[in-house]
């Protein structure tokens, strides 16, 4: 195509049948204003994508309503930053302008100036004369009421695109945002909240699907790598298209040294990725906030700022100390709160974030808030230093107040996992600051409230992941990080790793008691968990001498009546061989329940614990219907307070299998136990130790129930 320009025109070369003209009005001889924009025929979008994925949904319907013909529609696209509503706008009004040959009329709405300035560029294009665009400027006609009248009088049906309207105020306030019998109106904005939008369709523009993201890299960068490579940066990177899109012009773009997707992945674990994935932006272009991760949601904290609205910027600075999952409500509503943000404006500061799609709500059964990764990083690494050594803290205690100060055994707590990743995320933020040890003793207490429910796997994945973060700096002697290798070992043993559990406690143990003594409270608790891994691998008479050690360390240590105490004299029933039964501890220690009731209340762990642990010792000195009465009414206590399939109710009824199959009850003791290994291989897997022992026991029941029979 051929053009030519005369005077002070311009030519535009579009695709298509697309028709650009530009409008030049002089007043008195002065130029038009700096904001006046070159074009409202061309979408102003920066980098627009190769291939717009996982959009057709939406595009779908943008494209039916327009089609229809009957106008008066408007639909707003909302989400976060950076999630691609302009790139969805960007791709409906090509196929508007193209397919369906209305005219495309595209505005900058991020600002008053802005939003005037390409409003009265669309009445002018619509066919408004000089003379009353000059009225409107000197204030002699409203501005709103032209350029609507002249796009309802318009000759083509119009398609009208308000781009980043992140100020809805801005359109309300000069009755910008308006419906026409001759066209179709499509806003883009971070603003969620349906009272800005009264008679919209409102369409959230959320991440992509993983699938989806991971072909966005390979578009852009087509020889980087595998799709399964992409999808794995996709991850990373919260599969938030503007990231992609950063990413995949990174990598396209290096030329002496180019990376493969596998070593962009690398460096993103290894250092400052926000700054990594901003490398991506093209260095010869003009720089658009909205097209740099680090900037972009700066934006939106810069208005809140100019509005006093510092609340919602602490709040938000306060989120980026943790991670980018499901956080419980619950956890901002506390005292603690307060060094950030006063309480009574936690609420007011949530909904600013809300509304302007920094957050969001979820419910997971429990209700929660979260936002993106990329936006938490991004503010994290934008966040001043001296409010970060009121964040920590103030993280810190909010995560320690939603951890049970003491945990205790309970059915399966799904808010207790939910702060998992929270707790990591923080001590990974507080790697160079004086909180990583409150934050560790935090994490610690979350594994063992974990490990108490009988979610062993969290409770492995939490500390084991705390102490690596928190090793390297504190040391591995630290007190704390020796505490939380206990922990670990001890859930390494529940998961069935025994050897990986012998080691690391021998290890763990050998290290406290040179450094703190073996009667040391620590020392003893890992003393307790060694002993349970030996005398699972058989190596009974080590694991006596263990606990022996570690019932008279803690008497000693903590008092005859603490619970840790009477726990690990409650271990003693279950080890101890018959005949040492009735005289150890001078025999007392069959009358453990009763002292557990006196000192604990009979509805306490430890003495469910011990009546469990004694019915064994009563079954294994042949007092069989003693022991029977005794371990039903522990399960049906178990069952009541944790549920069927927790661990501890399972070896209850295991034990009741055994009592009701040696008093003669062999079809009922085989019911039981079928129940249990069922149960268990649901839980815990065919292979896991427990699981194998159910099995072989109900393989000798039936074993004996034939036998009979024959």
């Amino acid at each position: 195509m051929d053009g030519r320009a005369e005077g002070e025109g311009r030519v535009y070369q579009a695709s298509g049948d697309q028709h650009i003209s530009e409008h030049h009005h002089h007043h008195g001889g002065r130029e038009p204003g700096p904001d006046t924009p070159d074009s409202v025929r061309h979408p102003a979008v920066g980098r627009p994508p190769v291939v717009l994925r996982d959009r057709l949904e939406v595009l779908e319907r943008l494209k039916e309503s327009a089609a229809s013909g009957r106008g008066c529609d408007i639909h707003v696209l909302h989400g976060l930053g950076g999630c691609g509503k302009t790139a969805v706008a960007y791709d409906f009004f090509r196929s508007a302008t193209g397919e369906l040959g209305l005219a495309g009329l595209w505005v900058n709405a991020s600002d008053r100036a802005s939003l005037r300035a390409g409003m009265l560029a669309v009445a002018s294009d619509r066919g408004a004369a000089d003379s009353e665009l000059l009225a409107v400027r000197n204030g002699f006609r409203p501005a709103a009421d032209l350029v609507w009248e002249y796009l309802d009088r318009s000759a083509e049906p119009w398609l009208l695109v308000l781009d980043n309207a992140d100020a809805p105020a801005i359109l309300r306030d000069g009755s910008w945002l308006r419906t026409s019998p001759r066209g179709t109106v499509v806003v883009t904005t971070r603003r969620a909240a349906a009272r800005w939008w009264p008679g919209a369709q409102l369409q959230h523009i959320g991440v992509l699907p993983r699938e989806d993201a991971a072909r966005v890299l390979c578009d852009l960068a087509p020889h980087s790598g595998t799709m399964e490579q992409a999808a794995e940066i996709a991850d990373r990177l919260g599969r938030l298209p503007l990231a992609l899109t950063l990413a995949g012009g990174f990598l396209s773009h290096q030329v002496i040294d180019p990376w493969s997707m596998e070593v962009y992945g690398h460096r993103l674990d290894e250092g400052e990725r926000v700054t990594l994935i901003d490398q991506g932006a093209d260095a010869l272009e003009e720089e658009d906030p909205r097209q740099l991760v680090g900037r972009t949601w700066q934006l939106t904290l810069d208005t809140f700022e100019a509005r006093g609205l510092t609340d919602a910027v602490a709040l938000l600075r306060l989120l980026a100390r943790m991670a980018p999952e499901p956080l419980p409500l619950s956890v901002l509503n506390r005292p603690e709160i307060e060094e950030v943000i006063p309480r009574a404006r936690t609420e007011t500061a949530l909904r600013a974030l809300l509304d302007h799609s920094l957050a969001e709500l979820v419910d997971t059964g429990v209700r929660c808030v979260q936002s993106h990764g990329v936006l938490l990083d991004s503010v994290a690494a934008a966040t001043p230093r001296a409010e970060v050594a009121v964040l920590d803290p103030t993280a810190v205690e909010l995560l320690d107040a939603a951890v049970p100060a003491i945990p205790d055994a309970g059915p399966y707590e799904p808010r207790l996992r939910l702060l998992a990743p929270h707790v990591l995320a923080l001590l990974r933020r507080v790697a160079d600051s004086s909180a990583m040890p409150d934050a560790l003793a935090v994490a610690t207490r979350l594994a063992v409230a974990l490990h108490r429910t009988g979610d062993y796997l969290s409770a492995w994945e939490t500390v084991r992941t705390a102490a690596a973060l928190t090793e390297p700096l504190l040391g591995p002697e630290h007190r704390l990080v020796l505490a939380a290798r206990s922990r670990e070992g001890r859930a390494l043993f529940r998961l069935g790793r025994y050897a990986e559990a012998e080691s690391l406690l021998s290890r763990v143990r050998q290290t406290q008691e040179g450094l703190f003594g073996p009667d040391d409270p620590d020392t003893l608790d890992t003393c307790h968990g060694l002993q349970l891994v030996l005398g699972n691998l058989g190596r009974r008479e080590e694991a006596l001498a263990l606990l022996r050690r570690t019932v008279a360390g803690r008497r000693a240590a903590l008092g005859p009546a603490h619970p840790l105490t009477l726990r690990s004299r409650a271990s003693l029933l279950v080890i101890l061989p018959a005949p040492d039964l009735e005289t150890e501890d001078g025999g007392t220690l069959l009358s453990l329940p009763e002292e557990c009731v006196r000192h604990l209340g009979p509805d306490h762990t430890v003495t469910l614990s011990a009546r469990h642990n004694h019915a064994w010792a009563l079954y294994v000195l042949g007092r069989l219907g003693a022991a029977d009465a005794e371990i039903r009414s522990v399960a049906e206590a178990y069952d009541r307070r944790f549920g069927p399939d927790y661990p501890i109710a399972l070896s209850a009824r295991q034990l009741l299998a055994r009592t009701r199959a040696a008093l003669g009850h062999r079809d009922e003791g085989i019911a039981l136990m079928s129940d249990v290994v069922a149960r268990r291989e649901r839980a815990l897997g065919a292979d896991h130790p427990f699981t194998a022992a159910s099995r072989g026991l109900l393989g000798e029941l039936r074993a004996d129930s034939e036998a009979d029979q024959t």
